[in-house]
């Protein structure tokens, strides 16, 4: 498999940086997951938008799902209408997606998506690709995502702070794709809901991951920090999930 990142900042999107978004693809299977605000214009360097299979949205957050409606746009009032395109989503997407739109049970973004709400526990296979999804911790409803390839492996936590499915779902994964929001270390006053770089190292080494891929770091925020914080609980490879980067796993 191939991730190719097309956005990766915390919160919003920042100067070349935009929110959260990635491309996986193996063989000839193709999902963007999760449309932060920016990642659509990124998408459609990389591929022609009408060739994807599937949509994963982790959950309904800004900085995750907006770009969706990018896509919308593109697929109902481009060249041709692709009907029924699948978009694996918790609750709460959909909806949110319908309000902006003032969407009616006859507007045509039913007809352009597929929407299908699914839970922790779920899975479903896109072409050559085995999706599994798990419980984030978040303040709404959030899934953490594995995805399985002919041997390979890789896990991306969504948004979430400790606990959940993250550990049980990154186990053995070639590649975890993981949140570290925030740095230095968890008191009682820290947000609940992200993940601290040492925690994202925590969970690297726990699940015994080969290459920890950090991400979701405000712009504001030095990645390397990240990374040497990151890398005083795990002894393996560490890398930024710096715009543009493709990371292949084997």
């Amino acid at each position: 498999m191939n991730l190719t990142v097309l956005g990766s900042n915390a919160g919003s999107p920042a100067p070349g940086n935009p929110g959260s978004g990635y491309l996986v693809q193996a063989g000839e299977t193709t999902v963007w997951m999760d449309c932060g605000p920016g990642t659509f214009a990124e998408l459609v360097r990389h591929i022609e938008p009408m060739t994807l299979d599937a949509v994963v949205v982790s959950h309904r957050h800004l900085d995750h799902s907006t770009d969706l409606l990018g896509l919308f746009a593109y697929l109902a009032y481009g060249r041709r209408v692709t009907p029924g395109l699948s978009v694996y989503a918790p609750d709460g997407v959909h909806e949110a997606m319908t309000a902006y739109l003032d969407a009616g049970d006859d507007h045509l973004i039913h007809q352009v998506f597929d929407v299908q709400t699914v839970e922790p526990g779920d899975s479903r296979h896109v072409g050559e690709l085995a999706l599994t999804f798990g419980q984030a911790v978040h303040p709404v409803p959030s899934l953490v995502t594995r995805i399985d390839s002919a041997g390979s492996r890789l896990t991306y936590s969504g948004d979430t702070g400790p606990g959940g499915d993250l550990i049980e779902l990154a186990t053995g994964a070639d590649l975890l794709l993981c949140e570290a929001s925030l740095q230095g270390v968890r008191d009682p006053s820290t947000y609940p809901y992200h993940l601290t770089a040492r925690e994202a190292g925590e969970i690297a080494a726990i699940a015994g991951a080969s290459v920890l891929a950090v991400t979701h770091i405000p712009f504001t925020s030095d990645p390397q920090l990240t990374i040497d914080q990151a890398s005083s609980a795990f002894v393996g490879t560490i890398e930024y999930a710096s715009p543009g980067r493709t990371f292949t796993t084997e």
